[in-house]
């Protein structure tokens, strides 16, 4: 049988040439729309009609789009998180949804830490002003002066963990979950409440996926809540932050700084203040960024595929 499989996903398309020839033995033939950052549902309902798969980035795969695709039978994400796509809907229609978990815990691990360094020792901030002719030595902390709270200590909260653990800071952290005894112990890191973990912490990393329970999860109480001279850094998922409350906390130096990867709207509009912010760090949704873990997460979501439509072959 011949299946029709939508690619829509950014990091797969530019590197789909040197997956043809797998596609071609399993009789795929391939869908291949423009897409800059994702698909939104208007932009899909014109694609999904004779689709029979997907591979898919964070493009939006809502109830109206999932019930114009007769023939779906699995949305292979390239990726980890699914929460763009409507995962009742598919149980119900029968819709196999798969995707790599633990994906890029690392290099975003590495962006989380990169930040913190940044922060503390004002790096971006003292070089801008040697290039502007400024000759100012601005203080900085060291990391073992500092406290990280971690909101979400899963795959990429673990891996932030061990980083932060190897250059001396206290580390306290919140989840839903309990943390394994090992982990507690080899780390020392503390698990505490929110509300206390934002009174305490110098910089808050956001780690948890999104879900109704973590949507806008930072709002204006939370900001409130943290020390004037702590940092927020989101590299999960952009609609976790209540942007317009950051803004204004920013703003009324409630806190002192941010780091966002991701976006409540990306690519980030042109005229969000956050764009003219010296304490903001922004990055175009690119935490990711791993020629190794890219090249497993091609291959992954690939075979994932495959198997998938196998599957259901007769």
């Amino acid at each position: 049988m011949a299946w029709k499989i939508l690619v829509t996903a950014p990091y797969l398309q530019p590197a789909i040439d040197r997956f043809r020839q797998i596609f071609d033995e399993n009789g795929i033939k391939l869908v291949l729309p423009k897409v800059d950052e994702r698909l939104e549902e208007d932009e899909l309902l014109g694609l999904v009609g004779d689709i029979h798969g997907v591979i898919c980035g964070d493009d939006r795969f809502t109830k109206k789009v999932l019930e114009s695709a007769p023939q779906l039978k699995v949305i292979s994400k390239w990726g980890t998180g699914i929460d763009s796509i409507d995962q009742t809907v598919c149980r119900q229609l029968g819709v196999t949804i798969c995707n790599t978990p633990n994906a890029f815990s690392e290099p975003v691990a590495d962006s989380i830490l990169g930040y913190i360094i940044c922060f503390a020792r004002k790096l971006p901030w003292m070089d801008y002003n040697i290039k502007q002719g400024v000759w100012d030595k601005i203080p900085g902390k060291a990391l073992r002066e500092c406290t990280l709270g971690v909101i979400g200590v899963g795959n990429v909260g673990k891996a932030v963990v061990r980083r932060a653990t190897a250059f001396g800071m206290k580390i306290i952290g919140n989840d839903i979950e309990s943390m394994p005894a090992a982990f507690l112990e080899k780390t020392g890191i503390e698990m505490i409440s929110k509300d206390e973990l934002l009174e305490q912490a110098d910089f808050v990393s956001l780690n948890c996926d999104l879900n109704p329970t973590s949507y806008h999860l930072m709002s204006q109480e939370e900001f409130a809540r943290m020390k004037n001279s702590s940092v927020v850094i989101n590299t999960a998922r952009g609609p976790i932050i209540d942007e317009s409350a950051l803004t204004e906390a920013l703003q009324k130096q409630h806190i002192a700084g941010a780091a966002l990867d991701v976006f409540e709207t990306e690519p980030l509009p042109a005229d969000s203040p956050l764009r003219n912010m010296d304490n903001v760090l922004m990055a175009p949704h690119n935490a990711n960024s791993s020629p190794e873990a890219w090249e497993n997460v091609h291959s992954n979501t690939i075979n994932n595929l495959i198997h998938h439509l196998s599957k259901g072959q007769t």
